[in-house]
């Protein structure tokens, strides 16, 4: 096992493996599924979206929003439909980091798409994204263990 599988949490490995395990135009499809399978925003946020941060290395206007439940990341994000390669990579991020302790979520290598193999199929415009929106989620879940720390 490589340094990078040994720091996901089990469910982002497993995504992981999945696309590890798919070939050519069978990643995109991939993708989109996961861009299909990404949740609508829960009433109660869509009524606060101001409070969602912007991911403003994206060219895609992307929405996330965090929070901390029982010392476990939850992640929420509003993706444009039109933007399904983004909006399938957030949803993947999501669902393999969900639950994950804000330390798990830090850990994660800012190149561990590099396993999925996604080189082929993404423009490196798009890859560029991919390391943005992955940022973007450390520095909540570190802000969430910060908060964490100080109302300790």
């Amino acid at each position: 096992m490589s340094d990078a599988s040994a720091a996901l949490p089990p469910k982002l490995q497993a995504i992981v493996d999945d696309f590890r395990y798919a070939e050519g135009s069978e990643k995109l499809e991939l993708l989109l599924e996961y861009s299909r399978r990404m949740p609508p925003l829960p009433a109660w946020l869509q009524e606060r979206h101001e409070q969602m941060e912007q991911v403003h290395e994206c060219m895609t206007p992307v929405f996330v929003h965090a929070e901390q439940r029982d010392g476990r990341m939850q992640f929420y994000f509003d993706i444009p439909p039109e933007s399904p390669t983004v909006r399938g990579y957030a949803a993947l991020l999501a669902e393999g980091l969900n639950d994950a302790t804000p330390e798990e979520v830090l850990r994660v290598p800012a190149d561990f798409h590099s396993a999925m193999e996604l080189e082929g199929v993404l423009s490196p415009r798009r890859l560029n994204g991919i390391y943005a929106i992955l940022a973007h989620m450390k520095r909540l879940a570190a802000r969430a263990m910060e908060q964490a720390n100080g109302a300790a």
